[in-house]
């Protein structure tokens, strides 16, 4: 994985700075986004790691894309398929998003509880980790019964266990040390 963001970072970085110097960060984000799902796709993948010449595999790549790829997506496309990096777009499109959210002030968390959270939890969750992290919080909730209460909240290296499962752990540990 390492490996594939450092070959990518160029590829999003380039990309992220045309979008921002042209005011199109938000169209940018969906088009690689698009253009990764592209060439994830199964039946993409014999004509990314065939011996099509770079030219043909960037021009059908663009047809399938259609106007989803705009002229200076497709120029991107040209030149990572000129470089055989069509099958990293899926990283380029992933550190795009991470440059998007460094620049808006912005964070993801993913927020795991044992039961679905009302829309006064959820709130009580942003504006607490809007404070903490000093940046604007989009949350993707997700559900683990597993976990019998309580939520687990991570954001990047930001991991918050207040689950019922994960106190019952740290209090087992204390007890056994």
């Amino acid at each position: 994985m390492a490996e594939l963001s450092t070959i990518a970072r160029p590829y999003a970085k380039a990309a992220f700075d045309f979008a921002v110097e042209n005011q199109a960060v938000d169209s940018w984000t969906e088009m690689l986004a698009f253009a990764a799902l592209v060439s994830e796709n199964e039946s993409m993948q014999p004509l990314l790691n065939g011996t099509l010449a770079s030219a043909e595999i960037a021009s059908l790549f663009i047809k399938v894309c259609g106007e989803q790829v705009n002229e200076q997506g497709q120029n991107l496309i040209k030149v990572m398929a000129e470089n055989n990096r069509l099958a990293i777009l899926p990283s380029v499109s992933e550190l795009f998003v991470e440059y998007r959210n460094e620049w808006a002030k912005e964070v993801e968390a993913q927020v795991t509880s044992a039961s679905e959270l009302s829309d006064e939890q959820k709130q009580q969750i942003s504006v607490s980790l809007e404070k903490r992290l000093a940046r604007k919080v989009k949350l993707n909730c997700s559900i683990d019964a597993s976990l019998l209460g309580g939520v687990i909240i991570k954001s990047g290296d930001l991991v918050i266990d207040g689950s019922v499962s994960g106190k019952l752990s740290r209090l087992s540990e204390t007890l056994q040390s």
